[in-house]
């Protein structure tokens, strides 16, 4: 019994390593997935025909160019195996996408949120039917959809799919597991938003093995403030989190933050700190749901002008910024920072008094300041992180039972 246990534990091992392969390198020969596996030739073909007959692996022929020799058998996910749905939910939007299990992106749709409405369960039955609109343009049944992966900024148990607290519904918990449960057998899965900006970050840099990744961090700057951690683990396996670095204590003269407690570093960099301060309004006033980018551009349009005090809340919030950094490098590592999100258009502002607060940190002055670089289209970097996420997840779930 113990052999049989442990034989079938290394099939659903091995049948991983060859989906990860094709998701990480794309359509591949028998040979190249023994290459990128380290599996034996035997092995690969037992998976390879297993998962084909499965109906997970599709396989296609290339023919050698100048058309001799024996065309090459590439064997590369089958995208009707299944689907994932992609929900994003952000300040001034919620936006759904529809793929197939090969990553492909099938269709998409915004819905813009209505600020004046309050509490969970208008959402709730509002998220539900978008998902079945999603469907239905597609004209696909929910249990051809393999798992449902959800975003948004704020505190979140992945393991639970429980939203805990988030700039959206505040305190308000929202169970997106026990929301679908009832009628969708479809993995549920809830990440924080910045955290997907790290896994695809950091997706792309093992593509490149020879630069040796490490360690990275992504801050999301805009009406929140999100961190997202990459880093390799011992055993080589990628250790992704995201730190509450927006609610980390930075100031009490910060002011009033949307989580209800005063001096947070979001307080100071988020859209709604630095309007708060350009505008001297006292501190403890209730904070803005909503700033539109409309209004952080009128003043930063000011602060470029010599305004002193719109000035003066671009480098507050970088120096927020910087104490919160260099914080975080002294509980991780030395790493590199990649900034995203819509607040990156005043980066240029913020980066003074960001350099500043780096300045205060021992650990910067002895080690130097980590390398600090623009990214853009965070978007896109939250969509591939779903997909990396999700999909990986989805493979898994199909090497352990043989078929999705």
């Amino acid at each position: 019994m113990l052999t049989k246990s442990s034989t079938e534990l290394v099939r659903q091992q091995n049948s991983a390593l060859v989906l990860a392969a094709l998701r990480r390198a794309g359509n591949l020969s028998h040979t190249e997935i023994s290459g990128e596996t380290g599996l034996a030739s035997a092995t690969v073909s037992a998976i390879t025909a297993e998962l084909e007959k499965a109906g997970v692996l599709a396989k296609a022929e290339q023919h050698v160019q100048g058309g001799r020799g024996r065309p090459r058998v590439l064997f590369m996910p089958r995208r009707d195996c299944g689907y994932l749905i992609v929900v994003r939910i952000s300040s001034d939007l919620v936006q759904y996408s529809l793929t197939d299990y090969g990553g492909t992106l099938l269709d998409r749709f915004d819905e813009v949120r209505n600020h004046d409405e309050r509490g969970t369960a208008a959402f709730a039955h509002a998220f539900t039917e978008a998902l079945d609109r999603l469907l239905q343009r597609s004209r696909l049944e929910r249990g051809q959809v393999l798992a449902v992966s959800i975003s948004s900024k704020g505190l979140v148990d992945g393991e639970a799919a429980r939203l805990l607290w988030s700039p959206v519904f505040g305190r308000e918990e929202l169970d997106f597991a026990a929301l679908l449960a009832p009628h969708w057998r479809a993995k549920v899965m809830l990440n924080n938003e910045t955290l997907l900006v790290a896994q695809a970050l950091a997706a792309q840099a093992q593509r490149k093995p020879d630069q040796g990744f490490r360690a990275l961090a992504a801050i999301s700057l805009g009406h929140s403030i999100g961190l997202g951690v990459a880093r390799t683990g011992r055993t080589g396996e990628m250790d992704v989190s995201a730190p509450n670095f927006g609610h980390m204590l930075h100031a009490p003269s910060a002011g009033l933050c949307r989580c209800g407690a005063y001096g947070c570093i979001e307080a100071a960099a988020g859209f709604y700190g630095i309007l708060r301060a350009a505008f001297e309004v006292p501190p403890d006033t209730i904070p803005a749901k909503f700033v539109p980018v409309a209004e952080l551009d009128k003043i930063a349009a000011s602060a470029r002008q010599g305004h002193r005090m719109a000035g003066y809340a671009f480098r507050q919030a970088g120096i927020a910024l910087g104490n919160g950094i260099s914080r975080m490098l002294s509980l991780y590592e030395r790493m590199p920072v990649h900034v995203t999100g819509p607040g990156t258009r005043y980066f240029d502002l913020m980066r003074p008094g960001l350099d500043e607060g780096l300045a205060q940190s021992m650990q910067v002055r002895l080690q130097g300041p980590p390398e600090i670089s623009i990214t853009l289209d965070e978007q896109r970097l939250v969509f591939d992180g779903h997909l990396e996420r999700a999909l990986g997840a989805i493979d898994g779930d199909i090497a352990s039972a043989g078929h999705p």
